[in-house]
């Protein structure tokens, strides 16, 4: 991977229509339970070099308002710690000095 040059295509790159405006995307990584759920993850590195996971997230609802609600606020509870994880895990650790 070169970071420095944003127009150089990646290994993970998809290249094609899915590299436009300066943006270079991966394939798709579809996660699907039928009539449940979907989950798609998409790699993308900006033209300013800084690179992203890209999630989309579809979820079948309860019938019923409160059940959905409910559902809702775990959906919301579970991607807050995924996004958080992720962003710890992305953040450069201090030095340490001799």
């Amino acid at each position: 991977m070169n970071r420095r040059n944003p127009d150089h295509h990646t290994t993970w790159c998809a290249h094609g229509h899915r590299c436009g405006l300066g943006e270079h995307r991966s394939d798709e990584i579809v996660i699907d339970i039928a009539g449940r759920a979907r989950a798609v993850l998409v790699r993308v590195r900006t033209a300013a070099g800084r690179e992203h996971a890209e999630v989309r997230v579809r979820v079948a609802l309860a019938a019923g308002e409160i059940a959905a609600r409910r559902q809702m606020i775990g959906l919301l509870v579970d991607l807050r710690h995924a996004v958080t994880r992720a962003a710890i895990a992305a953040r450069p650790r201090p030095r340490r000095s001799s």
